[in-house]
Parts: C-alpha cells; sequence; structure tokens
C-alpha cells in the first residue's frame, strides 16, 4: 500500500500541493490524473523519494518515504518520463547492471533475467547496445528495468507513449497480471480510453489536491457525463467543457 497524508509543497512561494492526502491498496491498478501543473509529477516524485515534501508523509509498503527513502526504493520499480538508458551497454548488461544494484545474485539474478525477458518478450533485442533503439523499444526496456527485482509497488509515467499496439497490447496485460499478483501499481496517462480499460480507480488532481477519487465509471456517473473524458475536464477545469472550447464560444 502507498500512503499519502496532508502533503504540501512549494516552490518559489507557489503551492505546489495542498493537503493532499489518498491511499492507494495493493493488488488494483490506480490512475493519478490532473492537467499540467495540477502537482501530479511532484507527487510522484515524493512518494519515490525524489523530492522531499515540505510538510506531511508518506508510507510505501509501511516504510516512510523521508526516513528510509533507499528501503523504499527497494520497494518501488518506476518508469519515469526518461528512460535512462546506458547507450554502450546491451539490454542484457544494463538489466543485469540494475538487478545487481537490487542486490541480486547467482540464480535469484539468472531467474529473474530470464523471467523479464520472457514477459515482456525481449529475446530480439536482448544481446543489442541500446543505441538506434525506437521510442517503443527503450519504453519496453525501462519497464524490463523497473521489473527485474520484483518490486511490490509499480509507478509509471504515460507507460504507453511510443509504443505500437502489440507493445501496448503486452504491456496491458503484463500489468494486468501484477495487478492480480497483489501489486501495486500507479500510473499516469492522458489517453482515457486507456485509463478506462486499465484502471480500478481514478484520482484526478487540479491545483495541488484532490477533485475526483473512485472507479473510472463511479466517476462519470457521479459526474453526469457520458465518457471519462468529459467527466476528467469537469473535474479538473470545473466545467463541462475545456478553456480552448470555451473561448471559442
Amino acid at each position: 500500500m502507498i500512503e499519502v497524508r496532508s502533503l504540501h509543497k512549494e516552490f518559489a512561494g507557489r503551492s505546489v500541493l495542498r493537503d493532499l492526502s489518498f491511499e492507494i491498496p495493493d493488488g488494483r491498478i490506480t490512475a493519478l490524473l490532473g492537467a499540467n501543473g495540477a502537482g501530479k509529477t511532484t507527487c510522484l516524485r515524493i512518494v519515490t523519494g525524489l523530492l522531499k515534501a515540505d510538510a506531511g508523509q508518506v508510507r510505501v509498503g509501511g516504510i516512510d518515504v523521508a526516513r528510509d527513502p533507499l528501503a523504499v526504493r527497494r520497494l518501488l520499480g518506476v518508469v519515469g518520463d526518461r528512460e535512462g538508458l546506458y547507450e554502450r551497454l546491451s539490454v542484457e548488461e544494463y538489466l543485469t547492471l540494475f538487478a545487481q544494484m537490487q542486490g541480486l545474485r547467482g540464480s535469484a539474478l539468472s531467474q529473474s533475467l530470464d523471467a523479464v525477458r520472457s514477459e515482456l518478450e525481449l529475446d530480439d533485442l536482448w544481446k543489442r547496445r541500446t543505441v538506434g533503439f525506437s521510442q517503443g523499444e527503450r519504453m519496453k526496456v525501462s519497464l524490463a528495468r523497473a521489473l527485474v527485482h520484483r518490486p511490490q509497488h509499480l509507478i509509471l509515467d504515460e507507460p504507453t507513449r511510443g509504443l505500437d499496439v502489440l507493445a501496448a497490447r503486452l504491456l496491458r496485460r503484463t500489468l494486468m497480471r501484477l495487478r492480480d499478483s497483489g501489486t501495486t501499481i500507479v500510473f499516469s496517462s492522458h489517453v482515457m480510453s486507456e485509463v478506462l480499460e486499465l484502471s480500478d480507480r481514478v484520482l484526478v488532481m487540479a491545483d495541488g489536491q484532490l477533485v475526483g477519487d473512485d472507479e473510472p465509471r463511479a466517476l462519470m456517473a457521479n459526474s453526469g457525463c457520458d465518457n471519462l473524458e468529459d467527466t476528467f475536464v469537469a473535474l479538473a477545469y470545473g466545467q463541462a467543457e475545456s478553456p480552448e472550447q470555451e473561448a471559442l464560444v
């Protein structure tokens, strides 16, 4: 479980997060939505220990992020907005390096590498250096890095960007399998059809606060909207149409 309690964060005197609280249970896929500047990236960086909150608390798997960020990182797999690949290394060398950094050795290392290679269908890429990889190939390797140590908690920032149809389907199957095995999954996305298909729960942020929290179809029903995109706009902007549409009226 990921627990966020009364988070507050300011940059240059501007409140980016304001008394933000929520819980993300194990065995669920939770989508975190928000317009640009809503605070979702800041929130995820605090959860992963990359930023410190000005006030509040985050616990991942029962561990306080501020008190023991290294222990928390061992519980997390993260796919961020930058892949962070080492282009002189092959996929096998790259994943081996990160698995070893997580303390895997011997048979445990070999088993983890074999598992992620099979699950993400990396055979064709395994011995290749990552230089020149397509965006979709880079994303697959980043996901493999996040999964190689079998984390209990997985955080992904727009994971299907750059993926072709088959790769996106593979990712969805992988996330659903991980959810069914009890993994805590949080992902951000701007693709509402993807959110509707994948998520068990949706959190909507606006101006550093939570403005929506429910199952996706329950959010739609409560907002009186026919689709998730209109629901998001109504919650995030407080209106039935986007600012761009309103400007045209």
